[in-house]
């Protein structure tokens, strides 16, 4: 037997032995040190990797490891909290009664800002959150102005844009402490304020709290054709001095590290006419609906690309579907208004783009679907965009193995095929909407 840990092991004989004695047993072994305890941060980034992506199952496993220790529930605990992903009222309710219990019992003594679990929340989505009739959405309404003062230190906002908030949640949001901290706000439904002045516009009343944005997404209703013949008839065009009523006191809006701007189904309103004439020097990703053919100023999608392209590395034009869906042309210098743009997804009609003078460094085109009218347009480009690499069509899918080859050439299949026959000659591989590459 060998000693452990500094305890000192005598052997000694018998009891009536002539010399009775005690030797010292000496191990053959060096001692082995004990191991050292890892630190709390490097316990939670393991926590943390074992239970990111792994979806409603990974937390439900998650959740046991609370009872293994108070020391691991004290790690695990804020990580569990700090993306909270919601799909039912119930649950949100139940969440919100669980963070105000917590807030009610905080007391500040022990000089740690704000309550727990709330403060521990850092990523809320409330994307997959269904609604059914007005009663349900009055609810949610209540409840959301109630949460988000409780969990100052929310960095990630997803919503579901079914659900239009209302100004008292979109307030909630704005004046609570540490909107600074905001990084992302996704699915934001937006509703036309009855004033056409971008200052009392509530979105540009929340994006002056949230100087730290890097994402923003939000979409509108679209255009309604009676909306738009009263508009036409309301509006004063002045070329030189446009909106100038609206902007005489306007202050631009501090953005500087917007880098990802998501404007679906919007032609013109305050907050986009606010974002056109204010700087947003990061932005390099922007997603927009396309209203080519209503001129400026009634519609300023157009405008928005000529003024904030210069830096834009990748360009979306993207009409979301619904019925009955109304396209929209596209204008024809995109090009030229985006002198740096990599990645340029276009929507149908397909726009015929003219190039500018010096070579440009588009590398991936999308395009909804292949068709003998698209060919036209992607035959011309290709031949006088040296860089471009990638056509993409971004509704066409790769049909699974096993289908017959007759399947395989019938409709848009074969016209697939029949471009990337044309197109491999060129250097340029043709991918789905999953971006695989079809065989």
């Amino acid at each position: 037997m060998l000693p452990t840990g500094s305890e000192t092991i005598f052997l000694q004989p018998r009891l009536y032995a002539q010399r009775p004695g005690k030797f010292l047993l000496l191990p053959l072994l060096p001692f082995r040190k004990p191991l050292k305890a890892l630190p709390t941060e490097i316990w939670a980034d393991i926590f943390a990797f074992a239970v990111a992506g792994g979806g409603r199952e990974a937390t439900r496993w998650a959740f046991s490891f609370l009872t293994i220790c108070k020391s691991f529930k004290d790690v695990a605990l804020p990580i569990l909290y700090s993306t909270v992903t919601l799909i039912s009222i119930d649950k949100l309710e139940q969440f919100y009664a669980r963070l105000y219990t917590a807030d009610q019992k905080w007391d500040s003594i022990r000089r740690i800002p704000y309550s727990t679990p709330g403060r521990w929340v850092l990523n809320l989505d409330l994307s997959g959150l269904a609604l059914e009739g007005s009663k349900q959405a009055l609810r949610l309404d209540s409840l959301l102005a109630l949460l988000f003062p409780l969990t100052p230190f929310v960095r990630h906002l997803s919503f579901n844009p079914s659900f239009t908030m209302s100004r008292r949640v979109i307030h909630s949001l704005a004046q609570r402490e540490g909107a600074v901290n905001i990084r992302s706000l996704e699915g934001l439904a937006y509703f036309k304020p009855p004033s056409t002045l971008p200052d009392e516009d509530p979105f540009v009343q929340l994006l002056r709290r949230c100087p730290n944005i890097e994402e923003l997404e939000i979409i509108g209703h679209g255009v309604d054709p009676n909306e738009l013949e009263l508009i036409f008839e309301t509006f004063i065009i002045d070329e030189e001095h446009p909106h100038s009523r609206d902007l005489d006191s306007f202050s631009p809006l501090d953005l500087p590290n917007l880098r990802t701007l998501t404007l679906l189904s919007m032609h013109h309103s305050p907050l986009m006419l606010g974002l056109l004439h204010s700087p947003l020097p990061s932005l390099r990703k922007l997603t927009l609906t396309p209203y080519d053919d209503i001129p400026f100023p009634i519609s300023l999608s157009t405008k928005f690309i000529a003024t904030h392209g210069s830096n834009l590395r990748s360009l979306l034009l993207s009409t979301p579907k619904s019925w009955p869906t109304r396209l929209h042309p596209s204008p024809v210098d995109i090009l030229h208004s985006c002198p740096t743009l990599r990645h340029l997804s276009l929507e149908n009609p397909l726009p015929q783009l003219t190039l500018p003078s010096e070579k440009h460094p588009l590398q991936i085109l999308s395009i909804p679907r292949p068709s003998a009218d698209n060919w036209l347009v992607v035959d011309k480009l290709s031949r006088q965009l040296p860089r471009l690499h990638v056509l993409r069509a971004s509704e066409v899918r790769k049909l699974k193995k096993g289908l017959s080859s007759r399947a395989q050439e019938a409709g848009v299949q074969g016209e697939v095929k029949e471009w990337r026959r044309r197109l491999f000659r060129r250097g340029i591989r043709v991918l789905d909407a999953d971006w695989n590459e079809f065989d």
